[in-house]
């Protein structure tokens, strides 16, 4: 076994999953007691259901954390997290894709809503969701990530929380619809044109600016997600997929897309999602979202039972392509094992990554670090606050770091 070691504090090579009969035994040994007949299988289960549900023992798979409703409105902003140390692979259900919206979730008829393309095109178009549904679509697996996720990490001190809570802002999921590329060449652009403008129908208004360029290379109106249509939270009937950029370009509710020679300028691209940076300046226009990795399994509210084998787990993303490595350290950076990465592994889209660890009960400090195909590597908390500072609010893709105790306990710390 010791051949196997690839880093220090047990971390083990990521051949051990390609090899069959590795040893790691995880299971306890049979008895009698095994082979008794449980109560579930004594009657007759649950009837059909118009819409599957999960098991009532998986109640706490759940978005969060929710905020406590406040009296003096309706509604208004707010977000809810995925679990992600509760999830596998790499496709978040819908049901539980993290939202973010500005005025709560409209109740929008799709019958009455309309998609308008005006501005600098040759012709302006309105579509319904009909004239929609009979365009050639396309299917791509992409995440969505909000800006502001993982901005406790600008924190001073280690922020306590769970991976849901620390980077749930992140989902992924199969997306269909129709590039707009399509929607403009019929409109016909003007060579004018630099800047779209992508209006939401909620009750905020939301807007963004997005550059032309990166809407006709591949932005879509996506109509469906993993296979059925858009939830609510996400933009029913209709919503903006900018593959990549940050989560607030990706507009829900879409009902308009205005062609200009600049961007706008809206409230929601320069009141927020803009860095500011340690000298006083405004990075402004940020758009892409740089690799991450964060280990999901074990994080904090896990609890190891005991010495021996387990799996660290996780997930790493990349605006930029492809994500091409990740590498897994047990001692807090001072030794690094290449992780095993679960395929497809798809431009823009959540990674899985795997490597087996051998744990000895010693204190240790797990942590991850994404390396995309452009070359670019995921910086250390240090080396991030070391360049832009702390006075930022986004874009924080800084290493994470769970301390794993003597006792199992497993907790964020600065590493």
């Amino acid at each position: 076994m010791t051949d196997e070691y690839a880093a220090g504090n047990g971390l083990l090579n990521r051949r051990l999953f390609l090899a069959s009969g590795a040893g790691i035994l995880a299971a306890t040994s049979a008895s009698a007691e095994s082979l008794t007949v449980p109560e579930w299988t004594k009657h007759p289960g649950a009837w059909l259901a118009p819409y599957g549900q999960p098991s009532k023992f998986e109640a706490n798979v759940s978005r969060g954390p929710l905020a406590e409703h406040n009296a003096l409105y309706e509604s208004g902003p707010g977000s809810v997290r995925s679990p992600l140390q509760f999830l596998e692979g790499m496709i978040t259900p819908n049901g539980l894709h993290f939202e973010r919206s500005h005025n709560g979730v409209p109740d929008i008829d799709p019958e009455q809503h309309r998609l308008v393309i005006h501005g600098l095109v040759k012709r302006p178009l309105v579509f319904t969701l009909n004239d929609l549904s009979r365009y050639p679509m396309t299917s791509r697996i992409h995440f969505v990530e909000c800006a502001g996720n993982s901005g406790a990490l600008y924190n001073k001190t280690p922020t306590a929380g769970t991976a849901q809570q620390l980077h749930g802002l992140l989902s992924c999921a199969e997306w269909t619809g129709i590039p707009v590329s399509t929607l403009l060449d019929e409109a016909g652009v003007d060579p004018s044109a630099q800047w779209v403008l992508a209006e939401g129908a909620d009750a905020a208004g939301m807007s963004r600016s997005v550059p032309l360029a990166k809407i006709m290379d591949d932005a879509m109106i996506a109509l469906y997600q993993n296979g059925e249509r858009v939830r609510p939270s996400n933009g029913y009937p209709m919503r903006l997929l900018v593959p990549g950029f940050q989560g607030n370009m990706n507009v829900k509710w879409l009902r308009r897309l205005k062609l200009t020679t600049t961007p706008m300028m809206t409230k929601d691209e320069t009141s927020k999602y803009s860095l500011l940076l340690n000298e006083g300046k405004v990075a402004q226009f940020k758009f892409p979202l740089d690799a991450k990795a964060v280990i999901t399994k074990p994080s904090p509210g896990f609890q190891l039972k005991a010495q021996g084998f387990y799996e660290i787990s996780g997930v790493a993303w990349s605006g930029h392509g492809k994500i091409a490595r990740v590498d897994v350290s047990a001692d807090g950076g001072k030794s690094w094992a290449e992780a095993a990465l679960s395929g497809p592994v798809l431009p823009k889209a959540v990674t899985r990554f795997r490597v087996p660890w051998h744990w000895t009960g010693q204190e240790a400090v797990l942590q991850a670090r994404a390396t995309d195909d452009t070359g670019y590597v995921q910086p250390t908390r240090t080396v991030l606050i070391g360049n832009r500072g702390n006075r930022a609010a986004y874009h924080n893709n800084a290493i994470t770091s769970w301390n794993i105790a003597t006792t199992g306990e497993v907790k964020h710390v600065y590493a």
